[in-house]
């Protein structure tokens, strides 16, 4: 029976394997050396998860990395059977030569990570269903309210959410990017916004989130899983 998992009990069972728990998903990069060696790591990936493939795994080809994303994506959620395959996966990655690794490192061109688009509005039900349209995305599984996410079914683009705003506010912009990377990465991507001219407007609500911003205000947040509904941030 497969059970759905905290964010601090998915993060603590697959960050020894090299993956990293974002926003409902594990996640992992597999560096490979060639496309061609890319599509034989994937196709022993898919042959370890066997029928459980196509409703938990996802596969982003390209040609120095394999990202691998697990996800019960009847529950939107991690659970047991996401770890299970996680190691599975660990296990015939390390047989072929090769790791997992969440690219958490100096040299690294980014972690793995995970990108989110919020949306102000003061009437959440009134203006979701325009943007359901206009980008042909779906309702989150489970969703069943107004300010729940609509998501890319294809996994091409990043997930929509709507913040409630009790006023206009015309001295900020009203859709700003949530990029979410893996715990141990926060400090180094805040550390890098910042060093490259942004500013900190908020830490209050840290590890969860950093509000920054550019030098003409247009914000964005670096968040984690950290400090979320009640989980420790140990």
């Amino acid at each position: 029976m497969e059970q759905t998992l905290s964010g601090r009990e998915a993060s603590g069972a697959v960050s020894d394997l090299g993956w990293r728990f974002l926003l409902g998903t594990v996640r992992t990069s597999v560096p490979v050396g060639s496309l061609a060696q890319g599509v034989e790591m994937a196709t022993s990936v898919v042959g370890v998860c066997g029928d459980f493939a196509d409703q938990h795994l996802r596969v982003d080809l390209r040609p120095g990395r394999v990202v691998l994303t697990l996800q019960s994506l009847d529950r939107a959620a991690v659970t047991t059977r996401d770890v299970d395959l996680a190691r599975r996966i660990s296990g015939v990655v390390r047989e072929a030569g090769l790791r997992t690794e969440p690219e958490i490192s100096v040299e690294a061109p980014r972690s793995v990570q995970l990108l989110e688009i919020a949306i102000d509005a003061l009437d959440i039900a009134a203006i979701r269903p325009f943007w359901k349209a206009v980008l042909g995305y779906a309702d989150e599984a489970g969703a069943d309210a107004p300010e729940d996410p609509l998501v890319d079914l294809v996994g091409q683009g990043p997930a929509i959410w709507f913040q409630q705003m009790d006023r206009v506010r015309t001295e900020r912009n009203r859709i700003h990017f949530d990029v979410c990377v893996p715990h141990d990465e926060a400090p180094r991507r805040v550390e890098a916004a910042l060093a490259a001219g942004g500013r900190l407007v908020s830490a209050m609500r840290a590890p969860a989130f950093w509000v920054l911003a550019d030098i003409e205000g247009n914000e964005a947040c670096v968040t984690t899983w950290q400090g979320r509904d009640g989980e420790s941030t140990l």
